[in-house]
């Protein structure tokens, strides 16, 4: 099943995606998308709808250098152990919302990522037990002012901006994540190729990892690192981050006005 999150016309709904193409129709989901959904019987094509960001998470828990040819472009070895850092939730944004580039940063960079949203309460989960609380995947942009994690030597205020957590196109639920394609362009052209098999620590290792740390809530969101190939973004560009068996993320770059 694909979740997603739209503004129609009768207000925001979670929905069921059905179909592809100009065919696609969304259908409303009647309270939340966890568990077994259960659905309102309005629906609209695909079209006469507004994508929004799939989910509304508590917090986003992303991983640092965890495809190693990342950690050796970033000039450091890549991490024995997970390396988790965080983004408020005040930094997601949907499909084609801007990215807005803050004044006070001269590098403003694209890490596109395969993302996993958690489906129920969870603490101390076991990497065996790890599909048992997952709700599905999307696509991620850790959007990151690269000068000012470099000069503040933690990553909290260069990750944490608004809108630098593109989400979406929607959730995709029956995935095996192991082995998808990641490709992120920049005007079309690409600057990130890899695959989700190159991940140093697999997404069961991660949910373990940071479940050890904190309580997970449903709709809270890991991104699960970036591979090499990140670089800087201008105002008027497009960023497209494409994971495999889920669809395209597309947003625009603007100035802060």
């Amino acid at each position: 099943m694909r979740l997603g999150r739209v503004a129609s016309p009768d207000g925001v709904a979670f929905v069921s995606v059905e179909g592809d193409g100009g065919d696609a129709t969304v259908r409303e989901i009647a309270e939340h998308p966890f568990g077994t959904p259960t659905f309102t019987g309005r629906s609209w094509q695909l079209a006469d709808v507004r994508l929004l960001a799939p989910i509304l998470a508590s917090k986003v828990i992303c991983i640092g250098k965890n495809y190693a040819a990342h950690a050796e472009e970033m000039g450091g070895p890549a991490p024995v152990d997970p390396v988790i850092f965080m983004k408020p939730n005040t930094a997601i944004v949907g499909p084609n919302a801007p990215i807005i580039l803050p004044p006070s940063s001269s590098q403003v960079e694209y890490e596109g990522e395969l993302a996993v949203v958690i489906g129920r309460p969870c603490k101390d989960v076991p990497a065996a037990r790890a599909k048992d609380v997952i709700l599905g995947y999307t696509v991620a942009n850790d959007v990151t002012a690269r000068d000012q994690q470099k000069q503040d030597g933690q990553w909290t205020r260069a990750k944490g901006y608004d809108t630098f957590c593109p989400l979406g196109p929607w959730i995709e639920t029956a995935l095996d994540p192991s082995d998808l394609e990641i490709v992120t362009e920049l005007d079309g052209q690409v600057k990130q190729r890899s695959r989700t098999s190159q991940l140093l620590h697999d997404i069961p290792k991660l949910i373990e990892w940071v479940t050890t740390v904190m309580t997970l809530l449903p709709g809270d969101v890991i991104l699960t690192g970036t591979p090499e190939g990140v670089g800087p973004v201008q105002a008027g560009q497009h960023v497209s981050v494409t994971v495999e068996g889920i669809g395209t993320l597309t947003n625009p770059v603007a100035a802060k006005r």
